[in-house]
């Protein structure tokens, strides 16, 4: 439960602990930055790490007078994170497939996760790269969905890049024109959770809405 706790308060207070590790760190921060990033769309075991919330942390804090986190330096590096982690998650579906999901009830590999991430795959075509970069979880089964076979690997690329580019660039620089806002400043904590909710309000409106057609 400490643990637990301890997870939860780094989520809910990310610039507070951003700026500790950037004081402690310097530029290796941008290291474990790259790591958290990549891990978090490059393995589907680690879909919980945070993704839209770093992202607009880091881009906040970049934008502090003094600040350790140069926008400059963070905007290549977590786009590197991102293209590259696509691409590992790629390749580990294209060898591995579904065989390694075999239990409804595993919290990490767990076969409705992969189930949901085809459905939606099924629904969007080659956009869910895309649009599965806007979606906790759905962004970290994608690649693996396309890379059992469903793409090709140079529509995959194509789609990687655009997908994320479009996600480094709204959430970092969101982050960074945002963070004078009055309300960014003084309640960032609510502003990292309503990032979280509003992420993840699409794929459970299409949980929902597969649902209720199964009623």
């Amino acid at each position: 439960m400490e643990f637990l706790s301890q997870v939860i308060d780094i989520f809910l207070h990310l610039d507070v602990h951003l700026n500790a590790w950037a004081a402690w760190m310097g530029v290796w921060l941008y290291v474990v930055i790259f790591a958290v990033v990549f891990c978090e769309t490059g393995l589907v075991v680690t879909p919980f790490l945070p993704g839209d919330s770093l992202l607009f942390a880091c881009g906040a804090l970049a934008a502090a007078e003094g600040s350790s986190i140069n926008l400059y330096w963070l905007m290549p590096v977590v786009f590197a994170a991102a293209v590259l982690g696509d691409f590992c998650n790629y390749e580990i579906g294209k060898w591995l497939g579904p065989k390694v999901f075999t239990k409804e009830d595993s919290i990490f590999l767990n076969k409705n996760h992969l189930y949901k991430a085809h459905a939606f795959y099924e629904k969007y075509g080659g956009k869910t790269i895309i649009l599965a970069r806007f979606i906790p979880i759905i962004r970290t089964f994608a690649p693996f969905v396309a890379g059992i076979g469903k793409m090709t690997y140079l529509h995959f690329a194509s789609y990687n890049v655009i997908g994320a580019a479009l996600w480094v660039l709204l959430f970092t620089l969101g982050g960074y024109f945002f963070a004078d806002l009055p309300v960014v400043q003084n309640h960032f904590h609510y502003v990292v959770v309503a990032i979280i909710v509003i992420s993840v309000l699409p794929a459970v409106y299409e949980f929902w809405n597969a649902h209720r057609k199964k009623s």
